[in-house]
């Protein structure tokens, strides 16, 4: 305030008038000004001014004047920031590190307050020590810049993420302190620290460790379970942590008592299955909230999607019993108005809404939602399928449904290359649409070549021949097989073919597949050729046309067709060529995969196949060109391909009748590689064999790694195996790939 101010007793305002404005404009001023033209203006009023204008914090000096009767406010404005730069960053993105500091107002375009430097360091170094980086220093420059402005230069050396080095359990008795810390996240270093990093202390894993430690008692009994306090101490060169827990971990209790109160809406014998826990049970608090789910979702699929199911537990700590109450309160019962429809340019909105479960003007259903969600996935015209329940506005009854879509390619018009070890070098055209003009409908026309076959094809399929899910498709095909070249019996085949199919929907998951195949097949040997296949052209004939019916059952819970993580697939099927043909034989298998999510992006595989077949009528055995195989990248790996098995006279393989296949494998994520449904490891077990009969005796095993990428050029399928148990005619190939093929 200027001396002259403070000398006047004070004055009436005819104007104001503001100097030194840069780029705030004089309107902002005015309207943080709390002094009009026409006001008395005293030393008092002054004092006030000058308070509010520095409140804005867009100057760093205010002063007034009186000139006359005009009242002048002079400002210094204080500078902006026009760049920060993050130099020495790598744990931390420069993103992340730019949305911390706007957390405490630091960013682009702002003014800039030199006070705010300090908290800019105490915030990066928040973020960093969460992240274990306790050797960090930070060097802060300030360059002033043309027009008021000021660049920020943040140089940070982030130093070495401290190890962990011991972690304890103080105050337990009932289980041991290694058992409980095996479930950590977090852990002193190992041989596998360098990928897992789990010796890498993390406030936040930390956090995650003491909820898991809390479960661990809650879901055993222990429900006045209680963590007292957490030291986290680290040794002055900061490259080492001690993590001490100090628990409290209270008396077993069981449930004395357990009841469903509240709107049930439905009847309580169907709620009443779905309880998990029981009187006399030790006390679960993992059992009590999947109760409280499964009686949610029930509840959803009759329309109450916002229901909630609250677990009330009365604790005697007397008797060490608990008495448990779900209450029910199932809200309003909630029909979805409208369904619709975003991102898909290309496909019909019909092709969708046909897979949809959940209807218009219907009660809405969370199983069925999601159940709608699962088979647009499914479909493979997406590469990402969400949905959104917003609630309708001013309605408590309704919602919408909105699915939305990111179409990728379904067509294909391909010409190139693959290789595998076993067909070597293969050629191969394919003009394939699934998804033709947006119709859901598949056409495919392919030509193939490599050493072991010669193949040309034309198929189409309409998923939804009829509105009920009826399939109908034809394909057409011709086959050139050297089979020596397969590494079986020395023979080759040329088969002409032409086929209908028809599928049937029995329920959401089950289908019924039936086909009919006319099938003209010659078959040509050489010098080279066995007794056993000589025999059967002598018995037989060269040249074979069959007519063949086939059916099969699909049993589908995959949650997605490629790399799924969940759910199961089972597929058994029979042919038979019908009487009066050339050739008179069938085949029977049975397959069945089921997935179990483990963790994120860890999934757990198992596998089992069965297959058999054999001759009827004037044909004795199963022809010898239509035996099953093993050994490869698609069976048993570790072992050459087709090489598991029977062999013929002159020592090849020849295949059998019978083959049983098992794997047990589990899939992770490539590390460092944010690409889970495209790319994948796997460690596996794989046992297999074949015979002229149901015989484990041969069966062989292997263990191994695999690798699979669906890349942009086409499937990458790999393994490294080691054949645990190789006979004295097996063939081993320890490492084995193929590209160009599906897995």
């Amino acid at each position: 305030m200027s001396p002259q101010l403070k000398a006047e007793s004070g004055f009436v305002v005819k104007d104001i008038q503001v100097r030194g404005l840069q780029r705030i404009s004089a309107g902002t001023v005015y309207n943080y000004l709390p002094i009009n033209v026409g006001d008395k203006f005293t030393s008092r009023s002054a004092k006030t001014a000058i308070n509010e204008l520095f409140k804005t914090g867009f100057f760093k000096d205010i002063s007034l004047q009186k000139s006359g009767n005009v009242l002048v406010v002079n400002v210094v404005e204080r500078p902006t920031i026009a760049k920060i730069i993050f130099e020495g960053n790598q744990d931390l993105s420069t993103e992340d590190l730019q949305k911390a500091l706007n957390s405490i107002g630091l960013s682009e375009g702002k003014v800039f307050n030199r006070q705010i430097l300090e908290k800019v360091e105490q915030e990066l170094r928040r973020q960093y020590f969460s992240h274990g980086k306790y050797g960090l220093k930070i060097n802060t420059e300030v360059t002033r810049l043309t027009r008021n402005r000021v660049g920020i230069r943040i140089n940070i050396s982030e130093g070495r993420v401290a190890k962990i080095k011991q972690i304890n359990i103080v105050g337990n008795s009932v289980f041991d302190g290694e058992d409980l810390i095996d479930e950590f996240n977090l852990s002193t270093s190992n041989w596998l620290s360098f990928y897992t990093k789990d010796d890498q202390y993390s406030k936040q894993k930390l956090s995650a460790d003491l909820e898991t430690l809390r479960s661990h008692y809650l879901d055993r009994g222990y429900i006045n379970f209680d963590i007292e306090s957490t030291q986290v101490s680290i040794t002055p060169d900061k490259k080492e942590i001690y993590i001490t827990i100090n628990v409290k971990e209270g008396d077993l209790f069981t449930l004395s008592k357990v009841k469903l109160s509240g709107n049930l809406v439905v009847e309580p014998d169907e709620l009443i299955k779905l309880v998990q826990v029981g009187p006399g049970e030790v006390f679960s608090r993992r059992n009590a909230t999947q109760t409280s789910k499964f009686i949610s979702d029930r509840l959803g699929d009759e329309g109450y999607v916002f229901a909630n199911v609250n677990m009330v537990p009365d604790i005697d700590n007397d008797n060490k019993t608990v008495e448990m109450t779900f209450f029910v309160d199932p809200g309003k019962r909630v029909y979805a108005r409208r369904i619709n429809m975003e991102g898909n340019t290309k496909t019909r909105d019909e092709v969708l809404r046909r897979e949809l479960r959940q209807m218009e003007s219907s009660w809405a259903s969370t199983r069925k939602i999601e159940r709608s969600k699962v088979r647009l996935e499914r479909l493979g015209y997406f590469e990402e399928v969400n949905v959104e329940t917003p609630a309708v506005v001013g309605s408590a009854d309704q919602i919408d449904v909105k699915y939305t879509v990111t179409e990728k390619a379904s067509g294909n018009l391909m010409a190139g290359i693959g290789f595998s070890q076993t067909q070597g070098l293969v050629f191969n055209a394919n003009v394939s649409q699934d998804n033709v003009f947006g119709s859901g409908k598949r056409l495919n026309v392919a030509f193939n070549n490599s050493d072991v076959t010669t193949q040309y094809s034309f198929g189409y399929l309409d998923p939804y021949f009829t509105l009920d899910g009826v399939s109908l498709g034809f394909d057409l095909g011709y086959l050139a097989r050297d089979a020596e070249e397969a590494n079986i019996s020395n023979y080759s085949t040329d088969v002409m073919r032409a086929g209908l199919n028809f599928g049937v929907p029995l329920n959401e998951h089950d289908r019924l597949r039936f086909n009919l195949n006319l099938k003209h097949t010659k078959l040509s040997t050489s010098s080279f050729s066995s007794d056993e296949v000589n025999q059967f052209v002598l018995d037989q004939g060269d040249k074979y046309l069959t007519f063949s019916f086939a059916v099969g059952w699909t049993h589908d819970t995959l949650n997605r067709a490629i790399f799924p993580t969940r759910g199961g697939q089972q597929r058994l099927s029979a042919m038979a060529t019908v009487p009066g043909s050339d050739l008179e034989f069938y085949k029977v298998s049975y397959k069945h995969q089921q997935f179990f999510p483990l963790a994120k992006d860890f999934t757990f595989r198992l596998l089992g196949e069965v297959a058999y077949g054999d001759g009827y009528g004037d044909t004795d055995d199963l022809p010898f060109f239509e035996h099953y195989y093993a050994g490869g990248v698609k069976s048993v790996r570790g072992f050459d391909d087709n090489t598991l098995g029977p062999r013929d006279s002159r020592n090849r393989p020849f295949g059998g009748s019978s083959k049983i296949i098992g794997k047990a494998e589990l899939f992770f994520p490539v590390p460092f590689v944010d690409a889970a449904k495209s790319i994948r490891l796997g460690a596996f077990f794989d046992a297999g064999t074949v015979n002229d009969g149901f015989e484990v005796s041969n069966m062989r095993y292997s263990v191994g790694l695999s690798g699979e990428w669906l890349s942009p050029f086409g499937a990458l399928a790999v393994s490294f195996a080691v054949p645990l148990n190789a006979g004295e005619n097996d063939e081993e190939q320890s490492f084995q790939f193929s590209f160009g093929s599906g897995f």
